[in-house]
């Protein structure tokens, strides 16, 4: 082999390995969570090589999962026992069952990890609905907060102050929560039932619009969260000839995320089996991938924002978007029925979890 050759090579290989690094080094290790709504554990993904690392087991009827910022803990509502399920990362075993006011949904941690939010999708006594609160180092529930509906889902706000949670039922409320006082702060009658929802911030760190799917709108509606009041609402394109829509029944689009440097809405659509990017502040149609599933429900975003993962509760995989280009570039089995996920940063240091 010639010289030339050789060093073309060695700076390809390094290039490689430089486009990895900052995946390793400036985010810690980043893993990617994904729940099974019919089975019985969480599946881990390491999204350098897109394979499953390892698993939680014991979990039935997983809905909502997130993470503690010190990568420690995996907190996941099982809905069969109606508990917040705490699992220890290092070992991946549950460490604890923590008692709720009824069937849980979907969760929410605290910026600083302190507290996480539950959404219980029943009344609870003489309230429509509420949002329970775990404190998280005593590993109780401390308080639930009256909601002005049944909660499906339910967000903290980028600057932890507040905590936006969604009724499911017709009068579609927006129930937006003190997280500091842990009370009701203000509410938003949307009029349908509400899916998932998203959250961008301001350039100060201050919550600057809300997203909302809802009904059986194969789009979403946008909030603005200062005024309180309603932007627009957006409908995704239609399928172009020789594409074939996915019938729902209903909640056609299914899924956001906000890239962290607040430049990209991503947009599930389960109709059109599909993954559509919006440019912010101005929601404005940027990238479209059509996917091999059948029908994403819910998606995660990588912290540099290049990559998504779209959950396929029918198809039982997990799918990866390239979002710079758009294109669809790995099936991952995971469990049955998979359907909320979310991004995991264990900081530099920490134990790896495979």
């Amino acid at each position: 082999m010639r010289t030339d050759q050789m060093i073309q090579r060695c700076l390809m290989a390094l290039a490689v390995l430089l486009l990895m690094a900052p995946l390793a080094a400036a985010q810690g290790q980043v893993r990617i969570l994904q729940s099974n709504a019919a089975g019985d554990r969480v599946h881990i993904i390491d999204p350098v090589t897109n394979k499953v690392v390892a698993e939680i087991p014991g979990i039935e009827v997983a809905h909502g999962i997130t993470a503690s910022p010190d990568g420690r803990q995996i907190y996941v509502s099982n809905e069969a026992d109606e508990t917040l399920d705490v699992a220890d990362v290092a070992t991946r075993k549950v460490i604890k069952k923590i008692p709720l006011s009824g069937r849980p949904n979907n969760i929410s941690i605290s910026p600083d990890g302190r507290k996480v939010y539950v959404g219980i999708r029943e009344a609870v006594g003489n309230n429509p609905g509420v949002a329970d609160v775990i404190d998280t180092t005593s590993l109780t529930k401390v308080k639930s907060v009256r909601t002005e509906g049944p909660v499906h889902n339910l967000y903290y706000t980028p600057d932890g102050k507040y905590v936006v949670a969604g009724d499911p039922t017709e009068n579609g409320y927006v129930s937006v929560l003190d997280a500091v006082k842990d009370e009701p702060a203000w509410a938003y009658k949307l009029g349908h039932g509400i899916r998932p929802m998203a959250i961008s911030k301001n350039p100060d760190g201050s919550t600057h619009l809300v997203f909302i799917q809802y009904g059986n709108h194969n789009g979403f509606a946008v909030l603005d969260f200062k005024t309180r009041k309603e932007v627009t609402r957006i409908t995704l394109p239609p399928l172009p000839a020789g594409r074939t829509a996915i019938p729902t029944g209903s909640a056609e689009s299914h899924g956001l995320a906000v890239t962290a440097d607040q430049k990209t809405l991503v947009v599930c659509s389960r109709l059109n089996n599909a993954l559509y990017t919006y440019s912010l502040p101005d929601a404005k149609l940027a990238g479209t991938a059509y996917l091999s599933g059948k029908g994403c429900a819910w998606v995660t975003v990588t912290p540099d924002g290049k990559r998504a993962y779209a959950a396929d509760p029918v198809g039982n995989v997990t799918l990866v978007v390239d979002i710079p280009t758009m294109k669809e570039v790995a099936r991952i089995p995971v469990g049955q029925v998979p359907k909320r996920n979310h991004t995991m940063v264990i900081p530099t240091g920490r134990p790896a979890t495979n």
